[in-house]
């Protein structure tokens, strides 16, 4: 044994991707720590030690890989820029430099074989992603310039801003607002949409996101305030890149469902706006979000006017035995009750508006039988549903055309029932 973590704060591990454990040529043993209450990257000497921290600060590493000299650690994090991610390099024993920059978000960065340069994929709030390659400190360039047609309309994106909503407990949320171009010219009080990301292990960006599916939410949420909406992209309790206690939230998701709290937040923070009109928002999300987003319509009637549900999860004891197969409910009951409690089915009876519903038949991660049950019990309480099920598709849509039909459905859907008139006063 080289080195055993201390007891308390991050003594349970957390991996980061790519390999979580470096053997460098300087005879140090690289790996992710949670000591301080963020993951960082810490270096101990392979004869034994105490384990120095290499990048410290309050930020999240996420992606590690050593150089071609087996000495270099190439990282990227949110190292002073907490809603981006940008590229670092960290030797044990130096401070660690900035590799990019700025308005970007940079990913999967790679070292060519020589170790003359550093290739990477970079997007930012107009442009999706795209290779680039990097030498020494010049300038990056495109590897692939055409990869991204001409015709591509980055110039009509809005550019998303960095905002902090006050969940209903007090806690205090991060989230990215997109706001229409006309926004704020004419005074007009216009419809709302707020966004839940899945995971919920996951950080929404300033910019088009490094993971394909989020890459294309982000670009429907471009789409919305493309046609008016007022878009809040939230960073809910239990997601990543804002530390282990916001990671970690007490009694989040079956255990309680504590993120309802910022679900209520981002409702109340758009009705406060001078620019959204509080009778016309919506929610929408896929996943996780899913389940957000029925909580919102289950439990908030009052503040959301219509919904968009892809793929969610509605009951929490049906869904626990994706990634716990033993767990019982009749051996659990304890558990089971409070899993069910926090699940949108237990509050059924409030749900009043409008919802268009998502789904794969084939989807391994949230059982299609989820998606089933809810309509069931909608249609018996004469709430409206709208369906749209993709026969043979899994939970990430594997095929572009079936993200296309989804997307124009909740655009029209949302144009239904929030653009074209305020719904009528229930």
């Amino acid at each position: 044994e080289v080195w055993r973590a201390a007891r308390g704060r991050g003594s349970v591990f957390q991996g980061v991707t790519g390999r979580s454990l470096l053997w460098t040529s300087s005879g140090h043993l690289v790996f992710p720590w949670e000591r301080n209450g963020w993951k960082n990257l810490y270096a101990v000497a392979a004869s034994g030690g105490d384990a120095a921290a290499l990048t410290p600060g309050e930020f999240e590493v996420e992606e590690v890989v050593l150089a071609r000299d087996g000495r270099t650690i190439i990282y990227n994090s949110n190292q002073g820029d907490i809603d981006r991610r940008h590229v670092w390099r960290v030797t044990p024993g130096r401070a660690p430099e900035a590799v990019t920059s700025g308005a970007g978000i940079e990913w999967s960065a790679a070292p060519l074989a020589d170790g003359s340069a550093i290739a990477y994929f970079r997007a930012d709030a107009r442009m999706p992603g795209q290779p680039m390659i990097q030498a020494g400190s010049s300038a990056p360039r495109a590897m692939a310039p055409s990869a991204i047609p001409s015709s591509f309309p980055a110039g009509a994106m809005v550019v998303p801003e960095a905002v902090t909503i006050t969940a209903a407990d007090g806690m205090q949320i991060p989230a990215q607002l997109f706001l229409p171009r006309a926004a704020g010219a004419t005074g007009e009080r216009r419809p709302a949409v707020v966004f839940f990301h899945g995971g919920s292990r996951r950080q929404m960006l300033l910019g088009w996101h490094y993971l394909s599916y989020y890459h294309n939410t982000y670009a429907f949420n471009q789409m919305l305030a493309s046609r008016g909406y007022v878009v809040l992209s939230v960073n809910y309790r239990s997601g990543i890149g804002y530390g282990l206690d916001f990671r970690e939230a007490l009694n989040y998701g079956a255990a309680g469902a504590s993120e309802y709290q910022d679900v209520v937040g981002a409702g109340l923070y758009l009705r406060s706006r001078p620019d959204v009109d509080p009778a016309r928002i919506g929610v929408w999300g896929g996943s996780y979000g899913g389940y957000l987003t029925a909580m919102a319509l289950s439990r908030s009637p009052e503040l959301f006017a219509a919904g968009v549900d892809l793929h969610g999860v509605h009951d929490w004891t049906i869904v626990i035995r994706n990634f716990q197969p033993a767990f019982n409910p009749q051996a659990q009951p304890e558990i089971a009750r409070r899993a069910f409690l926090s699940s949108p089915m237990a509050s059924i009876d409030g749900w009043k508006a409008p919802v268009l519903v998502v789904h794969g038949d084939d989807d391994r991660n949230v059982p299609f039988s989820e998606t089933v049950d809810l309509v069931e019990a909608l249609r018996a309480r004469g709430v409206h549903v709208e369906q749209l099920v993709f026969p043979d598709e899994v939970h990430g849509f594997l095929l572009r055309e079936r993200w296309v039909k989804t997307f124009d459905a909740a655009a029209d859907f949302f144009d239904r029932h929030l653009r074209a008139a305020a719904p009528p006063s229930r």
